[in-house]
């Protein structure tokens, strides 16, 4: 496989760590107007940071119900995972499965060593074999060009700063805090902003990324097109109630869930026309060179 480095991607990964960085900056000072002390909050966040970089994958798992499963319970999965790893150059990651309708896939791991490629019950009754290796193939995209773990990264900002946001009033406690508690609230409530802003640009980009990485990996780029249609058309006939227990997950999806918070402010997601017509225009290409 004749595997391109996506620098457009590089380099919006890069840019965008380096704008999160300046916003954890403002975000501990922020901290230290209301903890009066530099080295808590500092010690605070460095906590969070470290175990959401070496439990993120345990915790994505556990949100969406997804379990760990070994070859002989879903033989010809790990099979397909283990080629298409081949093909893409990458250690065969490890294999879950969500007992859920909701179709869909996503990758986690901060590392292409400790990657999980997991899929949804729903989304292997619905697809065949060409557009299963698609959709599997585009998990693979994501960690071969280690996105995951910059969203990974990304989003525990976000995740703090919007905490603080909802629930830091209970700490105002008297006039005396007061002043310093909104301070915090509002500082975070601009990191929040910020931050989710600078997350859906990346994600985005990343899922176009991902689409090519498919492609190359497979050699069929249609597929993974026609694999798309097949999601997005199931995901309007599945209940609510499924897709309010995913909508948190919504950056990590294959195609994005239309309810729920995350749904409700923005997709994280191009639109599926947009990355269909993308593919079909890569078809060409690989057809005619």
């Amino acid at each position: 496989m004749d595997w391109k480095t996506d620098w457009g991607l590089r380099g919006r990964m890069a840019f965008t760590m380096f704008l999160l960085f300046a916003l954890y900056v403002v975000f501990v000072g922020a901290l230290t107007v209301y903890f009066g002390d530099f080295l808590f909050p500092l010690i605070m966040l460095g906590g969070f940071s470290l175990a959401q970089y070496f439990f993120s994958d345990k915790l994505a798992l556990r949100s969406m119900g997804a379990r760990e499963v070994d070859p002989d319970e879903y033989p010809d999965l790990h099979r397909r995972i283990e080629r298409l790893s081949q093909q893409a150059d990458l250690p065969k990651p490890k294999v879950a499965v969500a007992n859920t309708r909701v179709p869909n896939a996503f990758a986690t791991g901060r590392n292409k060593k400790n990657a999980t490629v997991a899929v949804t019950t729903g989304l292997l009754e619905s697809l065949d074999e060409d557009e299963l290796d698609g959709v599997l193939a585009h998990e693979l995209a994501h960690v071969k060009n280690r996105d995951v773990m910059v969203m990974t990264i990304a989003s525990f900002l976000s995740t703090i700063a919007f905490f603080i946001v909802r629930w830091g009033w209970l700490f105002s406690g008297d006039n005396r805090q007061g002043a310093p508690v909104i301070v915090a609230i509002l500082v975070s409530l601009l990191v929040w902003v910020v931050s989710f802003l600078l997350i859906r640009a990346l994600s985005r980009y990343r899922e176009y990324s991902a689409d090519r990485g498919a492609a190359l990996i497979t050699g069929k780029p249609g597929a993974l097109a026609s694999a798309l249609m097949t999601i997005d058309g199931r995901m309007d006939k599945v209940p609510k109630e499924d897709l309010r227990e995913e909508a948190e997950m919504n950056a990590f999806f294959i195609i994005p869930i239309k309810a729920g918070f995350v749904g409700k402010i923005a997709s994280t997601h191009p639109s599926t026309e947009n990355r269909i017509e993308k593919l079909r225009e890569l078809e060409k290409e690989m057809e005619t060179a």
